[in-house]
């Protein structure tokens, strides 16, 4: 059982395929923003117990590939690095906070696919 998590509970191997747009898909992500949006959402992972396996930040964009918890859920980890990330660049870069003027600077949506292969043998075991 090589390359499964274990917690209390339960024996795992769930990754997260992420990506998510800045709104009106601005190119906005770019030096110290880009560098700093990193930063925070591996602060945020690492405070979550989430696993990052690649990750890149884009100029509109983020694509990330996670290794979660059993207890959270895709939508609740998109919920809390998307609004962290986001209150806290618009604090830090007034720049960002005057061209997204009501607080939003990632866009509603997101795409989240799971990853991974499971066989006969590994279910038996």
């Amino acid at each position: 059982m090589d390359g499964y998590k274990k917690n209390s509970h339960a024996v795992y191997d769930i990754k997260y395929h992420v990506i998510w747009v800045t709104k009106y898909r601005y190119k906005v992500l770019s030096g110290q923003i880009a560098y700093r949006t990193r930063e925070l959402i591996r602060q945020g992972c690492e405070t979550r117990g989430i696993t990052i396996l690649q990750g890149s930040v884009g100029k509109d964009h983020i694509h990330l590939l996670i290794l979660c918890p059993p207890s959270l859920a895709p939508s609740k980890i998109m919920q809390y690095l998307k609004g962290r990330s986001s209150r806290l660049l618009q604090d830090q870069f007034p720049n960002l906070k005057m061209k997204y003027w009501d607080q939003h600077l990632w866009a509603r949506d997101y795409f989240c696919a799971t990853v991974g292969n499971v066989d006969e043998k590994t279910i038996r075991n």
